[in-house]
């Protein structure tokens, strides 16, 4: 019973840092990379699909990306989905090909966005306590129940915190990753 709920524990936690790198994904640092569009999703034939199932988005070199549209007329499409992001990107158009350089990245937006890195890392530690707190609630209850000897529920409190600090860890780094790749210039 213990080893269910730590397991669930673990995956929740798992899940949790998952997202963290998702959203890190989304605060763009000086440096050209496709993830950086993933949150985009253009009009085509009517519904709203990611960027990547319209186009193919490359790096061009380390400020530019690329993105070719598979069919001639989602150009503009595609350019006013980017230009309605709240990237801060202004992408230009050659024919059908889409370049979207990445502008530099001020003293100020640098600040700005490890203030929302950290804040995105203080989320995930948040959400990592909390299923701690239930996995820990978990396992009182079966001790309140008798299903479990006190020796078990500490044991099992034990690998609970265990897991937590491991998930805090990893974020931590995640978070020091992401700071250290912001303030590169």
């Amino acid at each position: 019973m213990i080893n269910e709920i730590t397991n669930d524990a673990d995956s929740r936690m798992q899940k949790s840092v998952d997202s963290l790198v998702e959203n890190f994904k989304k605060i763009r640092t000086g440096r050209a990379h496709p993830s950086i569009l993933d949150s985009i999703t253009v009009s085509y034939y009517g519904s709203d699909v990611p960027i990547q199932q319209v186009a193919n988005v490359s790096v061009e070199d380390a400020r530019t990306l690329t993105i070719i549209p598979w069919e001639k007329k989602v150009v503009g499409d595609i350019e006013k989905a980017i230009m309605k992001s709240d990237l801060g990107l202004n992408p230009s158009t050659a024919g059908d090909v889409i370049r979207v350089p990445m502008p530099p990245l001020t003293e100020e937006t640098r600040k700005g966005y490890i203030r929302q890195a950290r804040a995105e890392a203080e989320n995930a530690r948040v959400a990592i306590r909390n299923i701690r707190r239930d996995a820990n609630g978990d396992i009182k209850d079966l001790l309140k129940e008798k299903d479990i000897s006190e020796d078990d529920s500490r044991r099992g409190e034990d690998q609970v915190q265990k897991l937590t600090d491991k998930y805090v860890g990893e974020v931590d780094s995640l978070l020091a990753q992401k700071e250290k790749d912001l303030m590169e210039i």
